[in-house]
């Protein structure tokens, strides 16, 4: 018998368990998350008698006779406290690790009520966040001290909920105090487990599996093998492709380490383990095909029945040869950026509920309504039939769009009419998930004798793995941005996407920008020192301004503020030596042509206005933007607002949280449905208007790909950055200044969390991230794929710019993509003069933080 004292109270057990899972299946206390059970984020610390541990290293017969205290054993003294810091210092966004950080600072404030920068940071060495970039956690944890010292009474804040307020978040005090689920947190009576039993090699032939030891196991509900699927078994975030097979068949071949060949429902998790490990399956192995190059030989065995070339776009504008044999200077260069994992900290889960006509599905997702048309897909159901409901989302960047767990839940609950929740272990995650397209680029770009830009040609392969994702599209806006925001007309890119048996790539925060951007700004250096410029002036000189026309043709809005993100930071870039500086632009918007829309439903329901609307919160924080669009339009406060989770059954479809579209188009369809409730405002109350409901749509109109038109218009809209990076005499990035054209800032705080969690992704893309795959096998774990920890993090100075007088959605543009975008190539331009070293891969070597 364990004696443990968990949050003050006695509790005994005989069960030798691994402290985490006892902590949140047998008493519930969900704030202790499960980001990795490896020991690697933090997201399960607790304290041990005062001192900070990750509960998933530990067992309840390592814990006993001690003290173990979660976020939910906290006073309401200090949950006051930490909700009221972390909300106030906008350290809030995905919100999956906070309550690992709050236990941190626990720990830490036990020692000192003084803490300095210093020491808040290596208190939370421990603790791993991908959204925040640390700075704002930092900055709220040094505020709940202050309040903890002087025992302050926590103050009573009442936000107006205006555009340019820091209105704090809707979802702040749930995540912060770790009482907001997210799906792995979703219990269910009678609810068993899911788990899927993988290919041992990335290519090879099955030619049997055998199920019959599992069948005689006590626990097991069910299996489900490919023979077993209703409806269609090829499934695909694009429906006009669906070339992603949930399950592979006897007799049919792997096309990567992901692949499914046997789901199993278990009434345990320690059952279903046991249950995959006796799963027998014969293969014949086959070599894997992992060369994007030797995927498109002749003689290459071909992946997919159509072939190994997914998609090919070649975009021409102007003459470039005339523009290259007038040119002063040329430089070409080949470049190669790496996989990267987009390493969010909520694994994926999903826990579906079979109903007498159809399926529910609770999961965390980027869009409940693609999840509704995959999953009715695969069951053959109509799409009336599938309900799917989001929980929250513990961080995304694009890697959530893609089915990885909800069709599995939603089969094997409609097969063995049970309830399943369906979770994968870090690991497996790992290697099941879309990556970052590994690029190789060779790129050539001209200029004369005064560093005016002629033209470039560039050549983009990227490696799409094994399935299509969103290969095409991604490739798409790695050649629509190649040439850069600047102002010059005479472009040759031609755009390559292949299919491998590596991890498979898809959509990542930058969507392939942030591959084409580094060899475009790294270039641009180059030619600087040939001309004899500065890097600075050669994107000053070249800069697009209003009224001037985009490599693509699209004629720059009013609203373009390039050169002004480029003045904010010319001082910090001439005042210090060891310095790299690097622009970038991103659309707003899928744009091209593409259907595009934005949808929200305003309904009055006991007195308040129901913002109802399926557009995904991943830690961008739509959901605030949208609070904030409708008190500025009506002028009604917060309080009088109540913010829906997702849902089929009750938000409007309101497209996937991709694009840095969701600010825009819902932002801009909340602001028309919240004009027609002021409207009826005007002669009746909100009581008076009981039941009524309020839509508001936004389609964004858009020219396709190769549009005769000769300005064609390609997206709604466009952010502008750039970035300065400063090193220490060490080696060590010093300091980051980032300036944002941003259109205008709905919620000030908010972009400064975005521009300074994108800028520590972009550095990690830059200098420390390397996930190794060696034969299409993932080797990496998520301790060691370089992940930067709060220690690593320089000083980072965002410099918002608004410059948008445009009415669509009161000026803002997307901020979410374009703040990861700028970083890794002004790394390179930094260590370039730091060494004279001319680097052309990521992440970068020689550095001082990778030999």
């Amino acid at each position: 018998m364990f004696k443990i004292t968990i949050n003050g109270k006695l509790i005994e057990t005989k069960e030798k368990k691994n402290l985490l899972d006892f902590l949140r299946d047998d008493m519930d206390f969900i704030a202790v998350k499960n980001g990795c059970g490896e020991g690697a984020c933090g997201a399960c610390m607790v304290l041990v008698d005062g001192k900070p541990f990750r509960a998933c290293l530990l067992t309840t017969e390592k814990v006993a006779e001690k003290n173990i205290l979660t976020v939910e054993g906290l006073t309401e003294y200090e949950r006051d406290v930490f909700a009221y810091a972390f909300s106030k210092e906008g350290a809030v966004q995905c919100g999956f690790c906070i309550p690992g950080m709050v236990v941190s600072a626990k720990g830490l404030f036990l020692k000192t009520l003084e803490p300095t920068k210093d020491e808040i940071k290596l208190a939370l060495r421990g603790n791993i966040c991908r959204c925040t970039g640390y700075v704002k956690i930092v900055k709220a944890i040094k505020e709940a001290a202050r309040i903890f010292r002087n025992g302050e009474i926590v103050p009573k804040v009442e936000c107006k909920g205006l555009i340019g307020e820091n209105t704090f978040r809707v979802d702040a005090k749930e995540k912060t105090l770790g009482e907001g689920k997210y799906a792995e947190d979703i219990k269910i009576p009678e609810m068993i487990f899911g788990g899927a039993v993988r290919t041992a090699h990335p290519r090879a032939l099955i030619k049997k599996i055998d199920t019959s030891e599992v069948e005689k196991l006590e626990g097991v509900v069910g299996i489900v093998t490919a023979k077993d699927v209703p409806g269609h078994r090829n499934i695909g975030h694009l429906s006009f492709i669906s070339d992603w097979d949930a399950l592979i068949a006897e007799g049919e071949i792997t096309r990567y380490m992901g692949d499914a060949l046997v789901l199993i429902g278990a009434k345990s998790k320690e059952i279903l383990k046991k249950a995959k490990e006796l799963v027998k399956v014969e293969y014949e192995v086959l070599e894997p095909i992992i060369d994007a190059e030797e995927a498109l030989k002749e003689n290459a065995p071909k992946i997919h029945e159509k072939g190994n070339l997914l998609f090919k776009q070649v975009l021409k504008r102007g003459d470039v040869e005339k523009a290259l044999k007038d040119a002063k200077y040329i430089v070409t260069n080949i470049y190669h950026t790496p996989y990267t994992e987009h390493a969010y900290l909520e694994p994926e889960s999903a826990t579906a509920i079979p109903k007498e006509n159809g399926i529910k599905v609770m999961t965390s997702s980027q869009s409940v309504y693609d999840e509704q048309r995959e999953i009715a897909r695969l069951l053959g159901m109509e799409l009336s039939q599938v309900e799917v409901e989001s929980t929250y989302v513990g961080g995304g960047f694009g890697g959530k769009e893609d089915m990885s767990v909800q069709h599995h839940a939603a089969l094997l609950a409609w097969k063995l009419k049970v309830p399943v929740q369906f979770t994968l272990s870090r690991q497996e995650s790992l290697v099941v998930s879309t990556k970052r397209h590994p690029m190789k680029i060779e790129m050539t770009t001209a200029c004369d004798e005064n560093g005016k830009l002629l033209g470039m040609k560039a050549k983009i392969l990227a490696d799409t793995g094994a399935y299509a994702s969103l290969g095409g599209p991604v490739l798409q806006r790695a050649c629509t941005h190649a040439a850069g925001p600047y102002n010059y007309h005479n472009i040759d890119i031609e755009g390559i996407a292949v299919y491998t048996n590596n991890p498979i790539g898809g959509a990542f925060r930058g969507f392939g920008v942030t591959q084409s951007a580094f060899a475009t700004e790294s270039n641009l250096n180059k030619l600087a020192e040939m001309v004899g410029i500065s890097p600075f002036e050669i994107r000053y000189r070249n800069a697009i301004e209003p009224g001037m026309i985009l490599p693509n043709g699209q004629i720059a809005d009013s609203g373009t503020a390039l050169k002004e993100t480029l003045l904010a930071v010319k001082d910090v870039y001439e005042n210090n030596k060891l310095v790299g500086i690097a622009c970038a632009f991103k659309n707003a918007g899928i744009g091209v042509g593409l259907p595009d829309i934005g949808r929200c439903l305003l309904s009055i329901e006991k007195g308040k206005v129901h913002i109802r609307t399926s557009a995904a919160c991943i830690g961008q924080g739509v959901g605030t933007v949208a609070l904030q669009m409708v008190c500025e339009t009506t002028e009604l406060l917060p309080k009088n607002i109540v913010v829906e989770m997702p849902s089929t059954s009750r938000t409007p479809n309101s497209g996937t949280t991709t694009a840095s579209r969701q600010t825009v188009f819902t932002g801009e369809a909340t602001k028309r449905a919240a004009l027609k409730l002021k409207e009826a405002l005007e002669n009746k109350s909100l009581e008076q208007l009981e039941g009524q409901e309020f839509l508001g749509e936004y389609s964004g109109i858009t020219d396709p790909m190769n549009s005769e038109k000769e300005y064609p218009e390609s997206h709604i809209a466009y952010g502008y950055a750039t970035q300065v990076v400063i090193l220490g005499e060490d080696g060590k990035v010093k300091k980051v200044v980032a300036a944002h054209d941003v259109g205008r800032a709905v919620n000030p705080k908010n972009v400064e969390g975005q521009i300074e969690g994108g800028v520590v992704m972009g550095l990690g893309y830059a200098l420390t991230e390397d996930l190794k795959v060696e034969k299409g096998i993932i080797k990496s774990k998520f301790g060691t794929i370089g992940l930067l920890r709060s220690t690593d993090v320089p000083e980072i100075e965002s410099i918002i710019i608004e410059k948008n007088k445009e009415s669509l959605a009161y000026g803002a543009k997307g901020v979410g993509e374009i703040v990861v975008v700028p970083t890794a190539p002004a790394v390179q331009g930094a260590y370039y003069k730091y060494d004279g070293k001319f680097r052309t891969s990521l992440p970068l070597k020689e550095t001082a933080y990778k030999k």
